[in-house]
């Protein structure tokens, strides 16, 4: 499984598309067993979560979300994880022992 995080620096991002770079996180058997940080492309409405899917991405977490963003992602059957803060790394971690769940609070006024 590969979980990703929009990250502004080692924190997550307070909105997946205002973020500088993604941390992707290989998970097996409930472990990290790799992990790199890949810049951000430029941001385009719409196209991250297409890059993200590129990528092979089974869940992404962020601190917010537009709603198109979301609605691709489920389109990609990618698990969206959304009020999540501090360090992107924990995240990881706090997911892979289901002791992060999604606000389900998305961002109005906005597409990505």
């Amino acid at each position: 499984m590969l979980v990703s995080v929009a990250c502004m620096g080692k924190d997550v991002s307070a909105h997946f598309g205002h973020c500088e770079h993604y941390l992707f996180c290989e998970v097996k058997d409930n472990k990290i067993v790799n992990e790199k940080f890949v810049e951000s492309p430029v941001h385009v409405p719409g196209k991250l979560p297409v890059f993200l899917h590129e990528q092979g991405s089974n869940v992404i977490i962020a601190g917010g979300m537009g709603q198109k963003a979301v609605d691709i992602f489920n389109a990609n059957e990618i698990e969206v994880v959304v009020g999540a803060s501090g360090d992107a790394h924990e995240s990881v971690l706090k997911y892979i022992n289901c002791e992060l769940k999604s606000t389900g609070s998305f961002c109005a006024g906005h597409d990505d």
